[in-house]
């Protein structure tokens, strides 16, 4: 009896009990007010990338997943005007699934089982009176300003299909999605980032309803430095940073300024301009290191052929870092015409790389990325406190809020503005927050809430 008791407590502990979606939110009814469209955007490898024979490049076959470098999706850059050549990868579809593990296919099937909404193309006529989602595919490697007049032109046919000039939407973004999103609302498809002046026109704002961003690294993100200095792991493999430094998007995703990024083995913020080029070359991140700069150069058979490459290499680095500089302040600084505000989901229970640390060892500077990393720890030094926070592993709290810090009773800084209407957290790791439960509970309630709500 007493074996029983246990077992059955057992099982009482590790049992979990989840919402019933269906019962909750599959209403078929519809309202006499025209439904919303739903716009799903995902994030930095978020689509499929396949060439000009239909071979899927990105991310490919398993074999392809765990063994590859990928260099076959890295962007050739125009050395005149340092910006990526037109090459032969396109985007087929969002990527739902990768070696078994769902990425966006759980929000597609919620949207259609729970919700009731329909998958549809833009470019076709629509019955108004029925729910329909749409997904912005975009190729995460460009700009994204270049992503956001891809999304304005995308919302602009679905309102000629809708036969409706001031349909609005409600948008689901997820991370680097979000940002895009975020240039959407406040500039459109006019590219600001040419000064340091960024005129806020809130146009994007006027398409939209309700927005909900989903692990969005609204101050940016260390962990895409880290991949910048050490490759990005896929499998067993590793994207070499000569392959991500070719990615103009990549240098969007960056810490915010207004983030303290860089500490010395003893606690002590450095003052340090992560979007100077010359604290990259004196760090020897990216293309600037040796063992990158070999790599480039073994692939030409002529000595002065690699030299002019790596060249090309460096400029474009130093042209997208000041983009990527703008491009974060782009979206901080305040903008009362921006009537949109953000629903914010996130992770907040996994540490988080949040902060790098420079270690003196016999009198050289060397850049660690992880507590593990630092060989001649100082007594007393909380390394995992001072460069991990809480977040989801990917994106920090602190950053999902665009504050510089996890403490709210701290005023936000008057050049991190950020509109938000409420924050929802998640125990979830970055990559799979769209298919965690209460993340579809809370998104459908946003959805399908009316707008007095």
């Amino acid at each position: 009896m007493f074996c029983f008791l246990v077992a059955g407590l057992l099982v009482g502990c590790t049992s979990t009990t989840k919402p019933d979606l269906t019962r909750l939110y599959a209403f078929r009814d519809v309202s006499k007010t025209i439904p919303t469209p739903v716009v799903v955007i995902h994030g930095a490898f978020g689509s499929r990338l396949v060439n000009e024979s239909g071979a899927e490049l990105w991310p490919g076959t398993l074999r392809r997943i765990l063994w590859s470098d990928y260099r076959g999706i890295e962007l050739e850059i125009d050395p005149d005007s340092l910006e990526p050549l037109p090459d032969e990868l396109v985007v087929s579809g969002i990527t739902e699934r990768i070696a078994g593990k769902d990425y966006y296919g759980q929000i597609r099937n919620m949207l259609e089982t729970v919700g009731g909404y329909e998958f549809t193309q833009p470019g076709l006529p629509v019955d108004p009176e029925r729910r329909r989602y749409y997904l912005f595919e975009y190729d995460w490697r460009q700009d994204n300003v270049q992503s956001a007049r891809k999304l304005h032109r995308l919302l602009d046919q679905i309102r000629l299909d809708y036969g409706d000039s001031e349909l609005r939407f409600d948008v689901v973004a997820h991370s680097m999605g979000g940002l895009i999103t975020r240039y959407f609302a406040r500039y459109g498809s006019v590219d600001v980032l040419d000064g340091n002046e960024f005129p806020v026109s809130g146009v994007g704002s006027g398409y939209l309803r309700r927005v909900a961003l989903i692990g969005t690294p609204n101050l940016g993100s260390i962990t895409s430095l880290m991949n910048q200095i050490s490759g990005m792991k896929v499998g067993f493999g590793t994207i070499p940073p000569e392959v991500l430094a070719t990615f103009p998007s990549g240098y969007q995703l960056l810490p915010h300024p207004l983030a303290e990024w860089v500490y010395t083995s003893t606690g002590k913020s450095l003052e340090r301009d992560l979007f100077d080029v010359g604290i990259w070359k004196d760090l020897n991140f990216s293309v600037f290191s040796e063992e990158a700069e070999t790599a480039v150069r073994a692939r030409y058979s002529s000595p002065a052929e690699g030299a002019a490459a790596v060249a090309t290499l460096h400029k474009f680095v130093y042209k997208h870092l000041e983009r990527g500089r703008r491009f974060v302040w782009s979206l901080t600084v305040p903008g009362d015409k921006v009537t949109v505000d953000y629903i914010v989901f996130g992770g907040d229970c996994h540490p988080t790389p949040n902060r790098l640390l420079i270690e003196e060892v016999d009198g050289i500077s060397v850049v660690r990325l992880l507590p593990e990393n630092i060989k001649n720890k100082v007594p007393g030094m909380d390394y995992e406190r001072l460069m991990l926070e809480p977040g989801d592993g990917t994106v920090s709290k602190a950053s999902l809020l665009a504050r510089q810090t996890t403490d709210p009773t701290i005023e936000r800084h008057r050049y991190s503005y950020f509109p938000l209407k409420y924050p929802i957290f998640l125990c979830e790791k970055h990559t799979q927050l769209t298919g965690n439960i209460s993340f579809q509970d809370n998104l459908m309630h946003v959805l399908l809430s009316r707008d007095e709500d």
